[in-house]
């Protein structure tokens, strides 16, 4: 029995769940998620928890079982509290702005790079740290791809560490070329 898949997901306050066959449709304070899961598992609701079972001890069943738990899992946790990603920009001029949730980033190209997030994501830089971007959402999926596009735009570069890399994540550093001896 898959570890994950086998716990219970408990439903907070004002957070509801309507299940349909395979499709799962939770709703809460922040908006609606909704996702169709596979044929290998089943939702059911017992009480104030919500259980992900599977239908058959098959590998595939086996496969999805906790997958299918974390993904609804991630779905109340979604529409009760909501995800956010923080990204930190290193480099000299190097900063982000933004203006009507359009996303425009400075870091070293010639022209500023502009991009627009999808809808249900916010992207929002401090006035006075222009070198922090945090994007918050409730669809976890869409909120670290987001995070990772931006990242995107400019990595992190292992020389001098500068880039746009996720908030306390470490760079390993190269040491530069060695002079002659």
């Amino acid at each position: 029995m898959s570890r994950i898949g086998k716990r219970p997901i408990p439903l907070p306050a004002k957070v509801t769940i309507s299940i349909d066959g395979q499709s799962v449709v939770v709703k809460g304070p922040k908006g609606e998620l909704s996702r169709v899961l596979p044929a290998e598992v089943v939702v059911v609701m017992e009480g104030e928890m919500v259980m992900v079972n599977r239908v058959n001890d098959s590998r595939p069943a086996r496969q999805r079982h906790g997958l299918c738990r974390t993904l609804v899992a991630n779905m109340v946790e979604g529409v009760s509290t909501g995800f956010q990603k923080k990204l930190e920009i290193q480099g000299v001029g190097y900063r982000a702005a933004v203006d009507s949730n359009v996303l425009t980033l400075n870091v070293g190209y010639s022209l500023p790079v502009k991009i627009n997030p999808p809808a249900g994501i916010t992207i929002e830089v401090p006035k006075e740290k222009n070198t922090s971007v945090t994007i918050s959402g409730i669809d976890k999926e869409l909120v670290g791809n987001t995070a990772a596009k931006i990242r995107d735009v400019r990595p992190p570069e292992v020389y001098k560490g500068k880039g746009i890399r996720y908030e306390g994540e470490v760079v390993r550093r190269k040491a530069g070329k060695s002079g002659k001896k």
